[in-house]
């Protein structure tokens, strides 16, 4: 186990246990023993990764801070727009273009493609990672009971393209996405397979600024759909590439964070760990 892995998943286990007895108010002294570290080495490491401390991280995740957030900013747009008025509120932010594979292109399951992945460690566990020469086409927080099965998934929806295991080639798209000072203005590309309307909210979701967060109805509202919020629910629950289309931003109404594809206590970790990174400037 690496010492990132061995990080993350005791700041998991302890978002866990605060969210769990929040009621309680759990002290330092008592997160810590839950995660079998001392008070002061517990504090140090989650500051290290968050920014901030335990307790205002968990500030971040309590209903009316997530309420306001989403009464921030009514619409998609004017969010992307306040973010692009900051070039602060950029130091985080990664470039993305977003690409469809052709109708044939996905009748044939990328036949003709070389496909190269890899898994990674990362600040919020450990990732699968698949690229091609036109850009990223696969990304998932996995663990150890799940890696085989995502994997066989993975090669599935890709059934007729060379896959490869190779980290060399990967590493570097790891490395840019979660160490800001390397990230440049250029865009990352995405590679994806969906139908139309996947793709509208998946196109959607590339607009939430980090830091900012949205609801499924404003996700159906910016597309046209305002009707169809449960059919944006799945679409943004079958999302192919974690972290860089952030579905973990949208939330519920009520300001809920909801489910989460790759896991509810690593939503809180993303929208926690965004938020403190945001509250920064």
């Amino acid at each position: 186990m690496t010492t990132d892995t061995y990080h993350y998943e005791r700041i998991a286990k302890a978002i866990e246990f605060i969210t769990d007895n929040i009621t309680a108010q759990p002290s330092l002294e008592e997160v810590a023993e839950k995660v079998n570290l001392s008070p002061f080495h517990f504090q140090r490491i989650f500051t290290e990764w968050a920014g901030v401390s335990p307790k205002k991280f968990l500030q971040f995740l309590t209903a009316d801070y997530l309420k306001a957030k989403i009464k921030d900013t009514a619409t998609l747009v004017e969010a992307a727009e306040i973010a692009g008025l900051s070039s602060q509120s950029r130091v985080y932010d990664l470039f993305t273009g977003i690409e469809a594979v052709t109708p044939q292109e996905f009748k044939s399951g990328g036949k003709g493609l070389h496909i190269d992945y890899a898994y990674h460690e990362t600040p919020f566990g450990e990732c699968f990672m698949a690229v091609t020469e036109r850009g990223i086409c696969g990304m998932a927080f996995t663990n150890e009971v799940s890696k085989n099965e995502d994997l066989e998934t993975f090669k599935q929806k890709w059934h007729f393209a060379t896959i490869e295991e190779n980290p060399s080639v990967t590493e570097q798209y790891v490395q840019r996405i979660f160490t800001p000072h390397l990230s440049s203005l250029d865009k990352l590309h995405l590679l994806v397979q969906g139908t139309n309307f996947q793709l509208k909210v998946w196109e959607a979701l590339l607009t939430i600024p980090q830091g900012s967060l949205t609801t499924y109805q404003q996700i159906a509202d910016s597309i046209g759909h305002n009707k169809a919020v449960r059919a944006v629910g799945t679409a943004v629950g079958n999302n192919p590439i974690a972290y860089l289309i952030p579905c973990h931003r949208v939330i519920r109404k009520e300001g809920k964070l909801g489910e989460y594809h790759w896991g509810s206590i690593r939503k809180k970790a993303l929208v926690g760990w965004e938020a403190a990174k945001s509250a920064e400037f």
